[in-house]
């Protein structure tokens, strides 16, 4: 972001937009200092509750998606059952980042499910009407995770609030649903 800066008036006083501006440029300063990154710098870390990986990266730095980590990251959250690998969605990253900010929780994202590819949704569907037939997840739009050491419940109320996507919660299986679709909640 480019801020244009006016001089100070001759009186050494803030004329009331300076004012705003600097009070704006120092709360955005504050967040990103009480989470100790700078605000363009975006970063997470995962434990895959089936292959027993683990994955940390920061994905996102000086305004850009960092495409080796985002590799990194697609390989992380691939099909485990096929082993087949599809593209992630940077917006479900940024909607983990935001959920994990309002958390103010560092515990790694405990990963349920990732990327499904059509042969697995199909056969878990068999198994469940709770998975959808034309899932998010085969998209790379949808990952199923809970957050270690913080209450399942809040997360789903963090993501809700949010406003940035599907959000379903599933408490028997201790896991929140989050997707980039449309602003839902199940």
């Amino acid at each position: 972001m480019i801020h244009n800066h006016k001089p100070l008036r001759a009186s050494g006083h803030l004329d009331r937009r300076q004012f705003i501006r600097a009070v704006a440029v120092s709360a955005c300063a504050s967040v990103a200092a009480a989470y100790g990154a700078p605000p363009d710098r975006r970063s997470l870390s995962f434990a895959h509750t089936h292959t027993g990986e683990t994955l940390s990266t920061v994905y996102f730095q000086d305004g850009s998606y960092l495409a080796p980590s985002l590799e990194h990251v697609n390989h992380f959250l691939r099909d485990f059952r096929t082993n087949e690998v599809h593209s992630i969605d940077p917006g479900v990253l940024d909607i983990l980042f935001d959920m994990q900010a309002e958390a103010h929780h560092a515990g790694p994202f405990e990963v349920i499910s990732g990327y499904r590819s059509a042969q697995t949704n199909a056969a878990l569907r068999s198994q469940s009407s709770a998975v959808a037939e034309h899932s998010l997840h085969m998209e790379g739009r949808a990952i199923d995770v809970r957050l270690r050491g913080f209450p399942t419940a809040k997360l789903r109320d963090i993501a809700i609030a949010l406003h940035r996507g599907g959000v379903g919660f599933y408490a028997a299986s201790d896991f929140v649903h989050v997707d980039t679709g449309r602003v839902r909640s199940w």
